[in-house]
Formats: C-alpha cells, structure tokens, sequence
C-alpha cells in the first residue's frame, strides 16, 4: 500500500477538498445529516468571529492523490486564558477506515501544536465547547440532533491506537411526550411558580441579541467552573443570535427569575436535522420549498442550554426549569420527543434527576487528549 501523504490545506481548492470529504466517507450512512456547505466554510473562515482569538491549521490526508483524511489543530487563546492551561484541540477529523492515515493526521496535528507550545491537545473540538463536540461511541443506529455530531463506529478504535485516551464523557437523554417531573418536584415547581416565588418569562425576539447576551451572562455563571467551559465574545455571541433567528421558536426559549434577578435559562431548538437531510449541504432555490413541503418531519428538539445559576440551586429553581421544559413540549405538539444534551457524566446531580423524570440515556460522546 503506499504511503499517506498529510499536508496542510493551501488555497480555495484544497478548503473544498477538505469541506468536501465527508460527502463521500458517509455515501451509504443513512445516519449522518450533512450540515450545509456555507455554514461550514463560514465556520473555517478565519473571518468568523471565534478565530479572533484562535489559530488554526487545516490538514489533508492523501493517498495516491486521493484526499482520504482531514483533521484540524487548533489553538484557542479564550480558553488558555480563561482555564489556564497550555491545551490544543483536534477537530472536522474524518478518516476512512484506515489506521495509517489516522495516525498520520493525529502526528501533523500533534507536532503543530507543540509548535505552539502547548503541552496537550483534546478533540474532537469544531472548534470549541460552544460548538458541536465530542466523538460518538454509543447510539450509532440513530441520527444526530440539531448541533450534535455523528461519526462512523469505527473512529473510536482508530482514535484510540494514535494514543489518545479518554478524557470525559458527554451524555444525550432523550425524552418523549408523557414524562415529568416526579410528584415530589412537581409539587415544589408549582408551589414555587403559584407563589410567584420563580417567574418565568419567554425570549424576546425582537430584542435578541440582548437576549442572547442576558443568556451568555447566566450560562456563563451557571457553568462557568465546568470542565471544558468557555465564555463566548461578544461576535461570537452576535453571530450566534443571526444565526438562530431563522429557526428560533420563542415559545422555546424562557428565563427564570427569582425577584427582579435572572436565575436560570432554557433555550431549545426545533431539531431541524430531518430538514438538513433533505438538502444536502445546500439551500439552493429549491430550499424554500422543501422547507414547507417537509417541515411535518421536523418533531424533535434539543435542549441546548439549560442552566441554573449556582446560588440558586437549594431554592428549587432547577426543578421549576425541568418542570417547565417538559410542560412546553407538552404543550408544543409538533415535537413529541426532545434531547436535553450534551452533559458531563460526572454531573451526578443531574444526570439522576433526568433519569427519574424518565429520561433515557441513548447517546454517548468521548472527548479524547494526548500530550503532545
């Protein structure tokens, strides 16, 4: 066999080829749901926002001039500041079912961040916890939810014999019309909101960028001391809220106040996924009408930020945001099942409360390090 050539991506044609490889490597899944094409060259752009604070370098494998791998390195200068550590990140890595030109993609980006000085890289990042993350192990004979990966059964060995090893695990629950909150958290949820202890209030989408950041601020004090967080910037935080705007249901997004004070905030997103499919990676003049043509196939959401500030905890002001969300799918008839993801699974606390409100663990994704 001869041998895997990896170069870095130079010019508009091998960004293509790079964008492109995931066309052909999923041909025959009937899983993997193609994200657009613009989205993702908008994404690797080092215009977008998130690279005003990061460096990153594309890689092509090839073999016999055939394009058989890619992986990006990446370093994030918002995430060594904020976490204070010397990490890199590996992410877009896709690779046929080859050892060989794994381990040679897994080198170059090694070796590019020692360049760098960093003494460790984990991934997949695309590029960081704010964005899709994580590497499927478990759950591969169902699709992706809206901004959550998919990969094919074979990467986590591949992965695994380039020396990475496992850092943490990122849990989906999913969750279908009928569940709730046990009786014993139902009853507080509703004292609580009758009280008018904990109010509730849906986002405002004519005023969505102030949302979005109202939003940023309480997620960043609810998980700010988690693995892997890191604070959105202010572009970032904009391009997210024109971004979103398209397939925003308000109906989807509420804030939790104790008082006048924000407390907690729940945002979810009709999984627009099934629509993704249809289209292929490009909108085109046709995307209109599909949408309307295939919109009754859009029946899921995923719960994409839901958080609590700490000081909040005891006050019961969790179980009034669990309370709510699945009252609203309840009443939001359209979607009858939802995916609360991703989550540490070492967050106990919560990971047994959604599996007593009936939630079933059906994913899991593995965030890998090595040191370089």
């Amino acid at each position: 066999m001869s041998e895997v050539n990896v170069r870095p991506v130079e010019g508009p044609g091998d960004l293509e080829a790079f964008i492109e490889l995931p066309w052909r490597l999923y041909a025959d899944s009937s899983n993997w749901v193609p994200p657009l094409r613009k989205d993702v060259k908008q994404l690797l752009s080092p215009e977008h926002p998130f690279w005003a604070k990061a460096e990153r370098q594309l890689f092509l494998a090839e073999r016999n001039g055939r394009v058989v791998g890619r992986i990006a390195a990446i370093m994030d200068r918002a995430l060594i500041e904020y976490r204070r550590e010397l990490a890199g990140a590996w992410g877009f890595f896709e690779s046929e079912n080859d050892a060989d030109v794994a381990r040679a993609l897994f080198e170059a980006a090694r070796v590019w961040c020692a360049s760098k000085g960093l003494i460790f890289f984990r991934g997949p990042f695309n590029p960081s916890t704010n964005y899709e993350i994580g590497m499927l192990i478990q759950g591969f004979d169902l699709p992706p939810c809206i901004m959550m990966p998919y990969n094919p059964s074979y990467y986590p060995a591949l992965v695994e014999d380039c020396g990475l090893v496992k850092e943490k695990d990122l849990f989906a629950f999913h969750f279908r019309r009928g569940h709730q909150v046990p009786q014993w958290a139902l009853a507080l949820s509703r004292r609580l909101r009758e009280r008018g202890e904990v109010t509730i209030r849906h986002i405002n989408k004519a005023d969505l960028l102030s949302e979005i950041r109202l939003l940023a601020e309480i997620y960043q004090e609810a998980w700010g001391s988690n693995w892997g967080f890191v604070p959105m910037s202010q572009g970032e935080m904009e391009f997210m809220a024109k971004s979103l705007l398209p397939i925003l249901d308000v109906d989807l997004g509420f804030f939790l106040y104790v008082g006048d004070e924000p407390a907690g905030v729940g945002l979810i997103l009709p999984d627009m996924n099934p629509l993704l499919k249809r289209l292929n990676g490009k909108v085109g003049i046709t995307g209109l009408f599909k949408f309307l043509r295939y919109k009754s196939e859009i029946t899921g959401a995923r719960a994409l930020l839901f958080g609590v500030k700490p000081r909040f905890h005891q006050m019961g002001v969790p179980l009034v945001a669990m309370d709510y969300l699945l009252e609203l799918q309840d009443k939001k008839q359209q979607y009858d099942h939802l995916e609360m993801s991703w989550n540490l699974e070492d967050n106990e606390a919560i990971n047994g409360f959604l599996r007593e409100c009936g939630g079933e663990l059906y994913k899991t994704y593995r965030i890998y390090r090595r040191d370089c």
